[in-house]
């Protein structure tokens, strides 16, 4: 045993010195190729350059801003707290803290290779003037040596004065003094003891503890730094617990006393990959490096003139939020952080606002979910009816109206508020969580307010846009990002390789963009009419949210009052969401103006940044199928042909779901059909049809509608009108080709049979030219209507145009509230007919309660 214990002495001494020649002369190897010091490097901050995705520079940000200050006016105080926050014993080391290394190697040991750093200031400053951030063994060896070569030739209040001019504070400002100048308005020798601590906390992370966007966070950080200068004994216990008192944000310089530095053509832009840099690791903003990003600087231009026109807004303090993604990628194309943004890092309204998104979060916790999880169909009906949530509490539609068995698709694009909650009941917030949790939002729980946007759920614009990118991205989810690429001063890179999830199935993807379309539309209580583009493909959702009672009380607001408006809209190249409100919750948005304001500013940005661009349509994948079906029916069967057709709906379904069952809802009563149906081509391009009809004893005081159909030799068939007439005339006819009449008599959405007809129309026969004389006016046609029905009037029953011969078909008896009324002067050409069902959204909708 003797034995073999003093062999195992010898091999792991052997071992040891062995290692520690290895160790040595790999440090030598490292420290040799270690670049010279240059004190003009130590000094200054080295600029970090920004360029876009063409790889043009737009940006540069480093020494321009900064107040430089010699040791000897720095308070003691303030030193006193950064060395009790970065480096305890800077005055007793040689460069390295042997002591802080140690419990560093043993954490490295436990924890993997550069889980805990050990650097002092002074290798923090050699190592942002001359290295590169990579945690490798030769970088922290040459760190180690220059550091040692800098503590040779620097004292310790010129090294200490180097890093207080050159560490990075936040966003574009360096050094200690200009942050005490930019945060406070002070000089370093007026700074109260919790502004010293709040400062020294910042470098460790600019962006998280910059108290004008983070304040909370800031107070944290500071107080954390009280307590370290408590720990080194710098100030007492009791002057730290006062000055945990002051609130952070009664310290700070108000807004309009601020004064700006030195910005960029796209500084809200530049903030977010600011963020995305900080998130990586802060320091890398001292190195000199050259970041490529995805900004798009013709997107950017447009987005910030039209947030910089006061034109464009309805009030004079109304704020935005706008976030442009690439659909396809996830890349953040454009930023609108705000109106007329500035370069100090203020609050960023698409990135730090985070809102509740009202009605936009239906398709992702409610109907995505439905559809992926439960495959409905498009045309599922469902009841919107008084309801309350599971636990009782009642709530109601935005209009205050309901509007009974209707499709998932027409809730959707109404943005009914009943229909969500109960579908989102269905699907389970379990599953809503899942689903929305592979599109980058992360809920601690699903609520099922959050059905309507009223939950515990808050996006900012960058999220949502990124989040409805997937939909009109085949179901594929990218992650935000800014960033391709950095580029150290050595030549080493960072590569940004987006990782992308797919976040639902393909159907799912296609059926919620389909619906969204609608909302687009001019479909009857379609919600985002204003945020159509001619010419695009686009799909969207609108989103508003509501004030609690408590809030209507304590801040008087008008009943119609909303605290935020939202838009998020897609095509198949970008996808835009934007918010808008007031900065202090309190200022309500009341107006129509107001709330239809991102859709306005969705219009205008969508269709500037897709001009000169090739903007392809959604396509239908194959896993997607359409059939006509009955509204109402449950399970969804198929219309029949005596199905009424404001009950035919035709919708969409994953394949292999779709109905095949026909409805016998409606059935074939005897009420007698159409007899002696007749079609003629006296005029060319026209056929007037001519039937008899006899009313059943049963039905002498009824309505009697007759629904008159064509079908052409390609085997589609269309509605041409429905009237009160025994005649019809249809235009559009082509010589040459064969046509189908069909007539059904309509009582009371009974249906008779059909009677039929077809016609050959005669090939066209070529007329000469007939020269009129000089002079002579061209006859006129003759006018066989004398029908001189009344001008009609939405809503009313017009019964106008029946006195003509075939004509006057645009009068009586429209129903609709169509903004163009019909005319009842008789016109054998005119066929939309009496009691035609135009129902186009009015010019101005209810004030809304709830949210849209």
């Amino acid at each position: 045993m003797k034995k073999w214990l003093k062999w195992g002495i010898i091999s792991i001494l052997t071992l040891f010195l062995a290692g520690a020649v290895f160790g040595a002369g790999l440090f030598i190897y490292y420290a040799s190729s270690a670049p010279e010091l240059n004190e003009d490097l130590l000094k200054d901050p080295i600029s970090a350059e920004f360029y876009d995705m063409n790889g043009e520079l737009f940006a540069t940000i480093g020494v321009e801003n900064r107040k430089y200050v010699e040791y000897d006016e720095i308070p003691q105080e303030m030193v006193d707290a950064i060395l009790a926050t970065e480096d305890a014993r800077f005055f007793d080391h040689f460069g390295i803290d042997v002591f802080r290394l140690g419990k560093a190697v043993m954490a490295n040991l436990t924890g993997g290779f550069g889980s805990q750093g050990a650097s002092t200031i002074t290798q923090q400053v050699v190592k942002n003037s001359f290295l590169s951030n990579e945690k490798t063994l030769k970088r922290k060896a040459q760190e180690a040596w220059l550091a040692i070569q800098l503590e040779r030739m620097y004292s310790k209040e010129e090294i200490f004065e180097m890093y207080f001019n050159k560490v990075l504070i936040s966003g574009n400002i360096y050094g200690f003094a200009t942050g005490a100048e930019y945060f406070f308005g002070k000089d370093l020798d007026e700074l109260e003891l919790d502004e010293i601590a709040l400062l020294a906390g910042m470098p460790q992370s600019p962006n998280n503890y910059n108290p004008f966007k983070n304040p909370d966070r800031a107070q944290k950080r500071r107080d954390i730094v009280l307590n370290l200068m408590v720990q080194h004994g710098k100030i007492t216990e009791a002057e730290a617990e006062e000055a945990k008192k002051v609130d952070v944000t009664s310290r700070l310089l108000p807004e309009e006393q601020r004064k700006g530095v030195a910005g960029t053509k796209y500084d809200a832009f530049l903030d977010i990959v600011l963020n995305e840099i900080e998130a990586k690791d802060p320091s890398l903003l001292s190195e000199g490096i050259k970041v490529y990003t995805t900004l798009d600087p013709k997107a950017q231009s447009v987005v910030e003139n039209i947030m910089n026109s006061d034109s464009n807004f309805p009030t004079e303090t109304i704020q935005s939020g706008i976030a442009v993604v690439d659909t396809k990628t996830g890349a953040l194309r454009a930023v609108g952080g705000g109106r007329n943004y500035g370069a100090g890092r203020g609050y960023n309204y698409a990135d730090d606002a985070k809102r509740q998104p009202g009605s936009a979060m239906k398709p992702l916790v409610a109907y995505g979910p439905a559809i992926e999880y439960l495959k409905w169909s498009t045309g599922k009906t469902i009841v919107d009816e008084p309801y309350k949530y599971s636990n009782g509490k009642a709530f109601g539609n935005w209009d205050g109206k309901y509007f009974g068995t209707i499709t998932v698709r027409e809730a959707l694009y109404a943005s009914r508020n009943i229909p969500a909650v109960k579908t989102l009941q269905e699907v389970g917030t379990n599953k809503a969580k899942d689903f929305i949790s592979k599109l980058g939002i992360d809920a601690e729980n699903v609520y099922e307010s959050d059905a309507i946007g009223g939950g515990d759920i808050h996006l900012s614009p960058i999220q949502l846009a990124s989040a409805y990118a997937a939909f009109g991205n085949n179901g594929v989810y990218n992650k935000p990002h800014t960033i391709k690429e950095i580029v150290f001063r050595d030549g080493s890179k960072i590569t940004n390789k987006a990782e992308p999830v797919v976040a639902m199935n393909d159907y799912t993807a296609y059926m919620i963009t389909d619906m969204l379309r609608d909302v687009v539309s001019s479909k009857p209580n379609a919600t985002g009419t204003a945020a159509r583009v001619s010419g695009l493909d686009i799909a969207g959702k609108t989103g508003t949210t509501n004030y609690d009672s408590d809030e209507f009380r304590t801040y008087n607001l008008p009943s119609t009052a909303v605290p935020d408006s939202w838009f998020v809209g897609y095509s198949t190249n970008y996808s835009i969401a934007i918010w808008s409100g007031y900065e202090k919750r309190k200022d309500p948005i009341t107006t129509w103006d107001e709330r239809r304001l991102p859709q306005v500013l969705f219009s205008k940005i969508m269709s500037q940044i897709s001009e000169g661009k090739e903007t392809k349509r959604f396509t239908k994948p194959s896993s997607v199928v359409e059939a006509t079906i009955e509204v109402g029916t449950e399970p969804l069967k198929l219309a029949s042909e005596h199905t009424p057709s404001d009950k035919r709906r035709t919708e969409l379904f994953v394949r292999g779901t779709e109905p095949t069952e026909v409805s016998d809802e409606y059935k074939e009563e005897d009420i007698g059909a159409p007899f002696n149906l007749q079609a003629v081509n006296h005029t060319p391009g026209l056929v007037d049809l001519t039937w008899d009809y006899t009313v059943p004893e049963d039905y002498e005081d009824a309505n009697v509608q007759f629904e008159v159909s064509m079908t052409s030799e390609d085997g589609k068939s269309t509605i041409v009108t429905t009237t009160a007439e025994k005649r019809a005339t249809v235009s559009g006819i082509e010589a040459g080709k064969t046509y189908t009449f069909t007539v059904v008599a309509i009582i009371d959405d009974v249906r008779s049979s059909p009677a039929s007809v077809t016609i050959k129309i005669d090939g066209g026969v070529e007329e000469p030219d007939v020269e009129s004389p000089d002079g002579a006016d061209e006859p006129s046609p003759p006018n066989n209507n004398n029908g001189n029905g009344n001008q009609g009037k939405p809503g009313g029953n017009n019964n106008g145009g029946n006195n003509g011969n075939n004509g006057g078909n645009n009068g009586g008896n429209n129903n609709g509230n169509h903004p163009n009324p019909g005319n009842g002067n008789g016109n054998n050409n005119n066929q939309n007919d009496g009691n035609n069902q135009g129902v186009n959204p009015p010019a101005e909708p209810a004030p809304p309660t709830q949210t849209q």
